[in-house]
């Protein structure tokens, strides 16, 4: 029988030899990507030269922000709470009025202690006219000297009665204002721990905590070397100092030194600093950390990187370092001080040589690389390379609309 027969006897054939050739085909693809097969591809990074500038050495330390004014807002009469005047969390200015007390009590002292005033305004007014008449008749020989002294202490002691209701009145009044507490400066309250309602006794419970917020103080301890490298570079009586907080980049919040404690702590060999910074938009909250850098007068030459740069292996720093061959080259290095993104370093690396500033997480020590080198700018920062055309694009028209 022949092929042509069999397959027309026996259709299934026609699918067999398909699916054979599709076998084959597919082996021979196998084949041909083994035999075209080779290393890995270098991955892409990029890399920037480590610049040498000349640097203003400064002096870094940790603190912390406190706030320049702050109050326990405590009750100066005994009472009940008749009314919280503010929210939570609110921003007052000084006077604002922020617990009533029920006055009542307050009021009726007050009306009682004027009365008593009256009555010794007219007391001490009897007794002066009495004294008068007494002084007339001593004159006349008609009553006793003794008689006249009489008056004259009694008059005494009513115009004391005078001054002592007098002060009474004010007491009384000086009551009635404290049953409205009013904010002493101007701040952010706290929350009210004590609601209407409740009774409060003099000085006790603290009410709500206020503190300023347009100015706030760092503290900051200092090394005694430090210090008396600041104090003899300092040229003025004011020292500047600058901050950053820890989400922040650099020292971007200028302060000025305003309080140097008197003496050194024996314990630590330091000495504690005040500056004082401006908090109008309110982006210091007192209790935050906070990085100080204070400067010491000197400046020297330095290497510097971008602070991306910089791997963390444990407690070690490291950079990789591409050569003329193109091989990453481990390299540990010490860090200085971060100026504005730029990383100090102090040894490990030298002005000129290709660091790793970008896939840093592709990089193997050894490994070839493909790196491209990019532009610094005026501070050594590398300018990033705009990203190249799609293919079949005309140049310029990459996100132009029309």
């Amino acid at each position: 029988m022949s092929v042509v027969a069999a397959m027309r006897r026996f259709p299934v054939f026609p699918l067999l030899f398909a699916v054979l050739a599709v076998g084959s085909a597919l082996l021979a693809g196998c084949r041909n990507s083994q035999a075209q097969g080779g290393p890995p591809m270098a991955p892409s990074v990029s890399v920037a030269p480590a610049v040498q500038k000349t640097v203003q050495l400064h002096e870094e330390f940790s603190g912390r922000i406190e706030a320049v004014e702050a109050v326990e807002v405590r009750a100066r009469v005994a009472g009940s709470i008749e009314r919280v005047h503010f929210r939570d969390g609110q921003e007052v200015k000084r006077g604002e009025p922020l617990f009533t007390i029920d006055p009542r009590p307050f009021t009726i002292e007050l009306t009682r202690a004027e009365a008593q005033l009256v009555a010794a305004r007219t007391a001490a007014a009897l007794a002066a006219t009495e004294q008068a008449r007494t002084s007339k008749l001593v004159e006349q020989k008609a009553v006793s000297q003794q008689e006249a002294d009489r008056t004259e202490a009694a008059l005494r002691n009513a115009q004391a009665a005078v001054r002592a209701a007098e002060a009474a009145v004010n007491a009384a009044k000086l009551n009635v204002e404290y049953a409205l507490i009013r904010a002493p400066i101007a701040g952010k309250v706290s929350r009210a721990n004590i609601t209407a309602g409740n009774l409060v006794s003099v000085g006790d419970p603290v009410l709500t905590t206020l503190i300023a917020q347009d100015r706030v103080h760092a503290w900051f301890d200092v090394s005694e070397q430090a210090f008396l490298r600041a104090r003899a570079s300092a040229s003025k009586a004011v020292q500047k100092v600058e901050l950053g907080l820890a989400d922040e980049l650099g020292y971007p919040h200028a302060a000025s030194v305003d309080f140097i404690d008197n003496r050194l702590n024996p314990a630590t060999g330091a000495i504690r600093m005040r500056a004082i910074v401006d908090n109008k938009d309110r982006h210091f909250v007192p209790g935050m950390f906070v990085r100080v850098r204070l400067g010491n007068g000197g400046s020297a030459a330095a290497v510097l990187i971008p602070d991306r740069a910089i791997g963390t292996d444990q407690s070690r720093r490291f950079v990789f370092v591409v050569g003329d061959d193109k091989i990453a080259q481990f390299r540990d290095v010490k860090l200085g001080a971060l100026l504005d993104g730029m990383r100090v370093i102090t040894s490990g690396l030298q002005a000129g040589e290709l660091v790793v500033v970008n896939g840093l997480q592709r990089v193997r020590p050894g490994a070839p690389l493909a790196p491209q080198v990019l532009a610094v700018d005026e501070r050594g920062m590398p300018v990033e390379a705009p990203p190249p055309s799609m293919p079949g694009s005309p140049a310029g028209s990459g996100s132009k609309k029309s």
